[in-house]
């Protein structure tokens, strides 16, 4: 049971996990396009139906995700290799292409980049991790995952735990596709391995997000088995400032289920059961 749970009645602590599942859910698949809103996916994984007129894709998006939680959830407690990678690529791509150059449930096999615009409008290419590189870059990133699943993090250190393997799954790109929710993901293993609820990112804050990004990747350059996934610790400083601001939303619905025990607990007095 994670800490955060800890001291809720059952029914609140399931409440606050389904919360939290759609929560993670809906803003991590919006962030890529997914129609649906918060509203309709817990439509969708609480009802089991479908939303009239919405994509099918996008019904499969968001139960992919919900799957991917639970294998997140299944984690805890244990290292993390990276067929857990494969496995959780294979719960969020939910588009199965029969393409050998767009492999489902392993390293990419082709060359990944994106453009961007920098400060003075200009476009630009940003150019991620080769395939060649992506085995190693991977496996320490794992390691670091691993590493700091062993310590005691604190709430205030949560950020830029989850800043880091973050930012250093979305510099790899080290899938054909399905990265960035693999990165939202698993950057939040740490903090659930030290009892604390994820980080979640807001859809609303899309363009922050993808400009704090893009704004590291092009300061730190492609990264390769010799530089290392963080060859610029100090660039990280302005993606940790801004998942910090994130929490925000997944330490209200911790505090909401602790208002409502409180509420719970509080003594009645003799005369509220009595009828007037």
């Amino acid at each position: 049971m994670f800490k955060f749970l800890h001291d809720l009645d059952k029914d609140i602590q399931q409440t606050l996990l389904h919360q939290l599942r759609d929560l993670w859910t809906h803003t991590s698949t919006a962030i890529e396009g997914n129609s649906l809103s918060l509203d309709d996916t817990k439509f969708i994984l609480e009802e089991g139906l479908t939303v009239s007129g919405k994509p099918i894709k996008d019904h499969q998006e968001v139960i992919g995700h919900a799957k991917a939680i639970n294998l997140i959830y299944s984690l805890i407690g244990r290292k993390i290799t990276e067929v857990d990678f494969f496995e959780l690529h294979k719960a969020v791509q939910t588009e199965k292409v029969s393409d050998i150059d767009k492999p489902y449930g392993a390293w990419k096999v082709e060359p990944n980049g994106t453009y961007a615009l920098d400060e003075e409008g200009k476009q630009v290419f940003i150019e991620y991790a080769k395939p060649g590189s992506t085995p190693s870059l991977m496996l320490e990133i794992i390691e670091f995952i691993n590493k700091v699943s062993d310590t005691s993090i604190s709430i205030k250190d949560a950020p830029s735990v989850y800043a880091k393997i973050h930012i250093g799954v979305a510099h790899i790109h080290p899938f054909w596709d399905g990265n960035g929710r693999i990165a939202r993901l698993v950057a939040n293993i740490p903090l659930l391995n030290a009892g604390l609820p994820p980080i979640v990112i807001a859809s609303e804050d899309r363009k922050e997000y993808i400009d704090t990004l893009s704004k590291y990747q092009r300061q730190v350059g492609e990264i390769d088995r010799n530089t290392g996934v963080w060859p610029q610790m100090s660039a990280l400083s302005e993606f940790i400032n801004f998942c910090e601001k994130s929490y925000k939303s997944t330490k209200q619905l911790v505090e909401q289920a602790r208002e409502q025990q409180a509420l719970r607990d509080r003594p009645r007095s003799p005369s509220s059961g009595m009828k007037s």
